[in-house]
């Protein structure tokens, strides 16, 4: 991979309107499911970054015909449940957690046997937290000694359905195990400790397999059924919107209006707590795009003040924080966060890597272990390595609105899994920034 640093040069606004790129979870599932059904599945909206173009080529080299990508449309042609063929080669799932977490559900119930691999970052996840439960329905997976990739997954096993509480609220794990009831005798039941993303949920509905919901934290499905193709259209993705929420926020004299950003209540989390700082949000022409809320989001530059993160929301807005600490960084007071241990198993251990960032700016970050203490202050000049995590890069690259000095950036390659185009279009919205290659 080439190695690209981004130089971001101090100060600047954000202004217009823009569209950031589809939503990555829905992108991921809209592939699956679009495979496992009968019929034909379009997909419109389609985040050609890296990780969902993994999950394609993934259904590809198990027999599925799909066309595209071409300008976010996405034609799959499903062999249904049960039509996928042995890959000729392990699949490799890139960087992407979400694939690789997912893809064990699917294939824990194939005839074939299969294994998953992964770049250095994603082979050091861990992944016990999936293959476990997967062990409790009758899978027979095999992982290395620290239960990371690769993993062999043995076909012809018989699944049962469980009734299973997460032990951490993790839409992946969820979705892992709704996934592989498709293929379970009996009733798989999800308890949540708290409400996570539920994408994969309304997606089962759209393509026309029943889901039920007990309150807020019961998910269950059946095996048995069927799915049949369907549309999607896949909303901006509010977790890459949330760089952009934050900048305008703290950068005077920004004014942005995002597009068609995806508001599923799952996973508005960064709002709430953008707001609770202090935000200047507004919600403008709330609708439905294939099942799934998506609105406008207006925001504009405001004082952001310190808070006590409430736990209730960090589900809701785990894989934004690293963007929301660089509001935090830049709030008046001290802004604490807790129930967030999930953060150190992300593409990178998130907690630490953004609290050295953050301390090489000259900000006083404290990590804790599932969480951060941020005394806001002001940010200076320096250099920040991202471990190669694109969140880390590019929360970072937008610190640099309130900078008093140059930020480099390093390892910033990972960026195009989640965020292609993500210099240009935050370039043309106003920040000084330029991706150097070595």
């Amino acid at each position: 991979m080439r190695n690209i640093r981004y130089l971001v040069q101090p100060g600047g606004a954000l202004q217009g309107r823009l569209r950031v790129p589809g939503d990555k979870s829905i992108s991921h599932r809209a592939i699956m499911l679009g495979a496992l059904a009968e019929g034909v599945t379009t997909i419109t909206g389609f985040l050609e970054g890296e990780d969902c173009l993994a999950t394609l080529s993934a259904f590809r080299a198990m027999g599925v015909r799909i066309d595209g990508p071409e300008h976010g449309r996405v034609i799959v042609h499903g062999v249904g449940l049960h039509g996928l063929r042995t890959p000729p080669a392990p699949l490799d799932m890139g960087n992407s957690g979400t694939s690789m977490r997912l893809m064990n559900g699917i294939l824990a119930g194939q005839v074939f046997d299969t294994v998953l691999t992964g770049d250095a970052s994603l082979t050091r996840r861990p992944m016990r937290r999936v293959t476990e439960p997967l062990t409790r329905m009758g899978a027979r997976i095999e992982t290395t000694e620290q239960g990371t990739a690769p993993l062999r997954i043995h076909g012809g096993q018989r699944l049962s359905g469980i009734d299973y509480p997460l032990p951490v609220a993790s839409a992946q794990v969820k979705s892992c195990l709704l996934l592989a009831g498709l293929y379970a005798s009996g009733v798989t039941r999800i308890t949540e400790p708290a409400p996570t993303r539920d994408h994969t949920e309304r997606m089962l509905q759209g393509f026309g397999y029943h889901v039920q919901r007990e309150g807020q934290c019961i998910v269950a499905v059946e095996g048995g059924g069927r799915l049949t193709g369907a549309a999607i259209d896949v909303p901006a993705d509010l977790s890459s919107a949330t760089f952009f929420l934050v900048g305008a926020s703290i950068a005077p004299g920004s004014n942005l209006l995002l597009e068609h950003v995806g508001v599923n209540p799952t996973r508005t989390g960064a709002i709430d707590i953008l707001r609770l700082m202090g935000a200047n949000i507004e919600i403008l022409n709330p609708r439905l795009a294939g099942g799934e809320p998506v609105a406008d989001l207006r925001v504009r530059h405001a004082p952001l003040r310190g808070v006590r993160i409430p736990e209730e929301l960090t589900p809701l807005a785990i894989d934004e924080f690293p963007a929301l600490f660089i509001a935090a960084a830049c709030a008046e007071g001290v802004t604490i966060l807790t129930g967030a241990a999930e953060l150190r198993v992300k593409e990178s251990d998130r907690i630490q890597v953004m609290a050295d960032g953050l301390t090489a700016l000259g900000i006083a970050a404290e990590p804790t272990p599932d969480g951060m203490i941020i005394q806001g202050g002001t940010l200076g000049a320096g250099t920040v390595q991202t471990h190669s995590d694109h969140r880390i890069a590019m929360s970072f690259a937008i610190a640099a609105l309130r900078a008093s000095g140059p930020v480099a950036i390093h390892d910033c390659a990972n960026v195009n899994t989640s965020f292609p185009g993500f210099v240009d279009l935050t370039h043309n919205a106003g920040l000084h920034i330029t991706e150097q290659t070595s």
